[in-house]
């Protein structure tokens, strides 16, 4: 086609005000790269703030983070969750326990307890829709809720991001055996309480997450699981552990029968005795009747 032959071009006309930036930016051999100033009267956009949700955290946790961070009276969010038209699955029967996914979100003026909490919950629908841990979660007859919940306690068990895939093992292969999870960390949470002491009399409390008397997973997660405990729940590290001990920081001890496992927590309860005898000379004395930190170290499995 010929050059006379071609349609008229319509060419983009600029504004005053872009005129005024494109004649500065070439006066000053900027060219296109210009930093348009703002006209009188204009605000400059808000930048967020940001709000850091941590593996781990429970939902009144999540709440008072919230809260804090949009500069609202406490408990605004936790009411808020009722009319907030959250999209969780019907298991969960309204408790976003779980699904507030741990992560960093924005949040401005015009955040509210809603929109914030309706961004968590569409964050972990989504990363529990991802291939691997959907895939992973079919293959073991889970439903997301379940991965959640499987996963919540496995980010509260694990000692180390590399003890995950071991602690999801001995999950899986105590519900294959029918055997009691007999986890702390469901204690903790039906106590609400963080602690490293259980004691025997707690195992026998009365709720649905106790997981000594009760078998299977809890009714619910029991706190907020990051995507490598979602991983661990679907794609556990290959082995016959039944039993784990955390005998000391970063030292947690996975043995596949009872006789292994009492070994293990008699080395604990050596070093917790010396904590113990430590703290009696430095002051208050150690707490009695206590079992190894939330793994599993009942007298009998």
């Amino acid at each position: 086609m010929r050059h006379e032959d071609l349609p008229p071009q319509r060419h983009p006309r600029l504004t005053r005000r872009g005129r005024l930036a494109l004649l500065f930016g070439t006066l000053l051999g900027l060219g296109a790269a210009v930093l348009i100033p703002l006209l009188p009267g204009e605000k400059a956009p808000e930048k967020p703030r940001q709000l850091l949700i941590p593996e781990g955290r429970r939902a009144p946790q999540v709440y008072a983070a919230v809260d804090s961070a949009l500069k609202l009276p406490a408990g605004s969010t936790k009411s808020a969750v009722a009319t907030a038209g959250l999209a969780l699955p019907p298991e969960a029967k309204g408790n976003p326990e779980g699904y507030l996914f741990p992560a960093t979100y924005p949040v401005t003026s015009k955040s509210t307890p809603a929109s914030v909490l309706a961004y968590m919950v569409r964050t972990a629908n989504e990363k529990l829709a991802t291939k691997v841990v959907a895939d992973g979660a079919k293959a073991h007859g889970m439903t997301p809720y379940q991965t959640a919940t499987l996963a919540s306690i496995i980010e509260a068990e694990a000692d180390t991001r590399a003890d995950m895939g071991k602690v999801a093992r001995v999950v899986h292969n105590r519900l294959a055996k029918s055997m009691p999870l007999q986890m702390d960390s469901t204690i903790n949470y039906a106590l609400n309480r963080n602690t490293v002491d259980t004691r025997l009399s707690e195992t026998k409390i009365d709720s649905p997450f106790n997981t000594y008397e009760r078998q299977g997973l809890p009714p619910t997660p029991i706190d907020s699981p990051g995507l490598e405990a979602m991983a661990a729940a679907v794609a556990p590290t290959p082995g016959d552990w039944l039993f784990f001990v955390t005998v000391k920081p970063g030292d947690t001890r996975f043995s596949a029968t009872y006789e292994e496992h009492k070994k293990h927590v008699a080395e604990f309860n050596r070093l917790r005795a010396q904590a113990g005898a430590t703290r009696a000379e430095a002051g208050p004395p150690g707490r009695q009747e206590t079992r190894p930190p939330g793994r599993d170290a009942d007298p009998a499995p």
